[in-house]
């Protein structure tokens, strides 16, 4: 006999106002692409701006001559029917690039977001592009599998200490997080892609550093970076734009 599956539900998980449970079949992909040898960032951020992309693009702020681009979609065609084909015109065909800093991810949901649309696919952007948050910090991630054997509780509690560390630096205006899922989108198997977002460098910095004292960070974290530290010099979020 034939096993007989249920069908699988992908989408986001949310719960709306009344507490009942949503699901959302959409979520943003964002990829940071890192590059040296630019003599020139007026002349990139020119092309980004010719373009109908919505991005960021960043000066590397350990590279003098180094930059990073991130862009975003919530269709992974986007990267290579419109990202690709740019980089490979003048100026970006003039860059080494730096795969050692690519990252990709996708935007997920925890299961008690109100409003799906908004933090998977708007909030993503409105971050990236706030003109007053232009320093970054970008890195990957992976848990050791032993997180995996946790129980579920086990694992809420440990991700609720880390939640409270971001929402009370979040509430300070220090610094705001980006969180995307990449399992399986990059060579390295990494987990997550992180960014922090902010006014100033130093509350990042910390907030990495009070990351490291948690449980989850102490005990269950394979490997962490390379990370990019950068300066956004060019920003647009592509929602007017009717970007993709």
């Amino acid at each position: 006999m034939s096993q007989e599956y249920q069908p699988l539900d992908l989408g986001e998980k949310g719960k709306n106002k009344a507490g009942e449970p949503m699901s959302l079949d959409r979520r943003l992909f964002m990829q940071l692409l890192a590059f040296g040898d630019c003599q020139n960032s007026a002349e990139v951020s020119a092309a980004l701006e010719q373009s109908n992309l919505g991005g960021v693009l960043y000066a590397d702020l350990n590279d003098a001559r180094g930059i990073a681009l991130l862009t975003f979609s919530e269709e992974p065609d986007f990267f290579i029917d419109q990202v690709r084909p740019l980089l490979n015109r003048a100026p970006f065909t003039a860059l080494t690039p730096k795969p050692e800093y690519t990252m990709l991810g996708r935007t997920y949901s925890i299961g008690y977001e109100r409003d799906l649309e908004h933090y998977l696919l708007t909030l993503p952007r409105k971050k990236v592009s706030n003109p007053e948050w232009p320093w970054a910090i970008w890195y990957p991630l992976r848990r050791q599998g032993t997180f995996e054997q946790l129980s579920q509780e086990e694992q809420f509690a440990l991700l609720k200490e880390h939640g409270s560390i971001g929402r009370a630096y979040g509430a300070a205006e220090y610094g705001y997080d980006i969180r995307l899922a990449s399992f399986g989108l990059d060579k390295n198997d990494n987990d997550f892609v992180i960014g922090l977002l902010g006014p100033a460098l130093f509350p990042l910095s910390s907030i990495v550093q009070a990351m490291r004292k948690t449980k989850q960070t102490s005990q269950y974290m394979q490997q962490m970076g390379p990370f990019f530290v950068g300066k956004a010099i060019w920003q647009r979020d592509g929602l007017e734009a009717g970007a993709p």
